[in-house]
């Protein structure tokens, strides 16, 4: 090895090199220092900024005659979306970030609770816009249910994972219209996508707990075209536009080396291609979000049961679709560790405990805990996280026995 080192040392081209790096080192070296040193100012900024904001969780309760599609659904989180507020300017000086909301579906002991976490200064809008599509509903403000779990990995058995998209964000998953569920089908007709998940939820038994949760922030164009310099959505719309072209070339058939059509070669898109085509024109012609999925699976060491994570994974998976899109788990780190595997624990348990901070501060697209986010419509959105009808007959899913009326209006005072 030292002798490696030495001819290394003795090397013409070695000696080079290092004396180009000492020599433009006076060059290079403040221009990594100054984005080093920006990027610590931003994070010192935006964790003030983030200090100072009130967050709270609302509970929404369901009535039993939720007979509404997803569409109401559509409609909330078209209003939920908030592409302002993040400039040069105000990031720089105030450390200001889009704010984000998490949509949460929680079962605690089987029973199932439907929360949306988010800054106190838009609760008001929140139910405003929830109370016009859902009017039966009744929305509380309740203490964060993740307070009462500490990360006790010597008591507590904990099961943590995140969720990536299987093929590319401008591919949609399979969504609500695509179940028929757009026109407020009757009950005894639906085919909710949901609902495999919610049974699940409320069958897991006393002492478990299975959290999900849903981080979205209103998407806007983040890359630059190199030609006009201009903000573009290579990420999602302008990729959707490549894949429809790439699809309408393929069906145009061969060219030669002059570039003229090949006989014989071009033929009608078939009826996947076209369903395909479609189902991309319509996912970006919404708004869209970017997304992060977690979800995290905790009990008692004594009764945890490694059985319940496939029915996790399975909720999630289930939205997939062969020719569009799905999800995927991303990270594995976070499985139960059994007390034979005492090699792995300390670095799993590090993982999990990342991952369990993550959750319970809803973080996810800000530094310390910073994914990559990918991007889904308002119409996908819907789809995962939607209040389910009574084709959901699962007993331990709280639901509002009566509805509320208006008082007569000649009702003596």
């Amino acid at each position: 090895m030292f002798e490696s080192l030495i001819h290394l040392f003795q090397n013409d081209s070695f000696l080079l090199t290092l004396k180009i790096v000492y020599y433009s080192s006076f060059i290079f070296i403040p221009f990594f220092l100054v984005f080093i040193l920006t990027d610590l100012w931003i994070q010192y900024k935006r964790a003030k900024y983030f200090a100072k904001q009130e967050y709270l969780l609302l509970e929404i309760k369901v009535p039993r005659d939720v007979f509404k599609s997803p569409k109401a659904m559509e409609f909330f989180l078209n209003g939920l979306s908030q592409p302002y507020g993040e400039t040069w300017y105000t990031v720089w000086t105030n450390g200001a970030a889009r704010p984000w909301f998490s949509l949460e579906i929680v079962s605690i002991s089987g029973v199932i609770h439907f929360f949306i976490w988010t800054r106190k200064s838009y609760k008001n809008a929140i139910e405003a816009n929830l109370y016009s599509q859902y009017p039966g509903i009744e929305i509380f403000v309740v203490p964060d249910y993740v307070q009462f779990i500490k990360f006790d990995p010597e008591n507590v058995g904990l099961f943590t994972t995140e969720f990536a998209l299987t093929k590319s964000d401008a591919y949609p998953i399979k969504t609500y219209v695509d179940y028929g569920m757009e026109k407020d089908p009757k009950e005894e007709f639906k085919v909710d996508p949901l609902t495999p998940m919610i049974e699940f939820l409320g069958s897991i038994g006393q002492g478990h707990q299975v959290w999900i949760q849903i981080l979205v922030r209103a998407h806007v164009s983040e890359d630059k075209d190199k030609t006009t310099g201009k903000k573009v959505d290579l990420k999602w719309k302008k990729a959707a536009e490549k894949e429809i072209e790439d699809i309408i070339k393929k069906s145009k058939g061969e060219k030669d080396k002059d570039g003229k059509p090949v006989p014989g070669t071009n033929r009608m898109p078939t009826d996947g291609e076209s369903e395909t085509i479609k189902a991309l024109e319509r996912s970006i012609s919404k708004l869209g979000y970017d997304v992060g999925i977690r979800a995290i699976y905790t009990a008692p060491k004594d009764i945890f049961d490694g059985s319940k994570i496939g029915g996790i994974i399975g909720g999630i998976t289930h939205f997939n679709s062969g020719n569009l899109n799905g999800f995927r788990p991303k990270i594995a780190g976070g499985s139960y560790v059994y007390p034979w595997q005492d090699r792995k624990k300390k670095k799993t348990n590090f993982e999990k405990q990342d991952m369990f901070d993550a959750y319970k501060r809803r973080a996810y697209f800000y530094k310390p805990y910073k994914r990559n986010p990918f991007v889904l419509n308002t119409e996908e959105l819907a789809t995962i996280f939607h209040f389910p009808g009574s084709v959901s007959s699962t007993p331990t899913f709280t639901r509002i026995e009566s509805r509320k009326g208006e008082a007569p209006a000649n009702l003596p005072i």
